[in-house]
């Protein structure tokens, strides 16, 4: 039988230098898709997973999202007096309870690895999600929600994977695939960032995992892989065999809003599935389109 996983890791300590000037003062994270930061989607996906607590692996200059999460007292007491119900409601929708959420500082950037062990006293002996909010996953089914569903069938770790080029595989974890099934792949191996002709598969991982306990064991090694980092993926790797491992091909389409161009189709995408701005916002497409 396996454990629930109640726990869930965001490393939130990157300096976001893909998106200076913008994130010289504000954290990548909170960066808007439409009208949302990106690490709410994120603790919003976790959340829907059944996830209790939010462990937060944060940087300097990060206190931003501490005060996002936290309540603003004259803020909902200011809507409230102005009749602004609507938007009060979508400032408290957020949800989260007085002891759910803690920070942990990283304060070396030391790699994703590292930032994932930063957190290993809040985790314990338990599984535990990542989530990278870079990744946006819009879903039917919460693409957390779909690898916990798989936990609990297989036991072990599971991450999310999805086919890339061929020439972006030393921009991903990329998986040495056992059998397949189409939707689920049994992983034999990982290799972290290898060269196009090198690599194994064009399966590659994003940025949600659920892993065991015994990644926080090969972490404290603070082995140092590719770009001189300490890789989650290598930690990982080092766990095949000793438990069920697997990549899990999630229903949903994946937005990569660490680059530029995802982030401009994040916003397009999310904002069309708004009814309130659907017509608009394709109004304003067709007049840059057919200039």
């Amino acid at each position: 039988m396996t454990s629930p996983v109640r726990k869930a890791i965001f490393p939130v300590g990157g300096l976001g230098t893909r998106f200076l000037p913008a994130t010289k003062a504000m954290p990548k994270e909170m960066l808007p898709v439409v009208d949302k930061p990106l690490i709410q989607y994120a603790v919003e996906e976790a959340a829907a997973a059944g996830i209790e607590e939010f462990i937060f692996v944060t940087g300097r200059g990060k206190a931003a999202i501490e005060d996002h999460f936290d309540v603003s007292y004259e803020l909902e007491k200011t809507l409230g007096e102005r009749g602004k119900d609507d938007v009060l409601s979508a400032v408290r929708a957020i949800g989260l309870q007085p002891g759910q959420i803690s920070y942990t500082r990283q304060m070396d950037p030391l790699g994703l690895g590292h930032a994932v062990w930063c957190a290993r006293h809040h985790v314990g002996d338990e599984p535990v999600a990542v989530l990278l909010a870079d990744d946006l996953v819009m879903s039917k089914t919460p693409c957390l929600e779909q690898l916990v569903d798989v936990h609990k069938q297989t036991g072990g770790n599971v991450v999310a994977v999805e086919e890339i080029p061929h020439e972006h595989t030393d921009r991903y974890g990329v998986l040495d695939v056992g059998t397949d099934d189409g939707r689920l792949a049994s992983v034999r191996g990982l290799v972290e960032k290898p060269k196009p002709e090198e690599a194994p598969s064009r399966l590659a991982i994003i940025g949600r995992y659920v892993l065991l306990p015994e990644v926080f064991e090969h972490l404290s090694r603070f082995e140092r892989g590719a770009g001189g980092e300490i890789q989650l993926t290598d930690a990982m790797a080092k766990m095949i065999g000793g438990s069920e491992f697997h990549g899990l091909r999630f229903e949903g389409q994946r937005f990569d809003c660490g680059d530029k161009i995802g982030f401009f189709e994040a916003n397009v995408a999310f904002a069309l599935e708004r009814e309130e701005l659907r017509d608009d916002i394709a109004d304003v497409l067709k007049r840059y389109v057919d200039q």
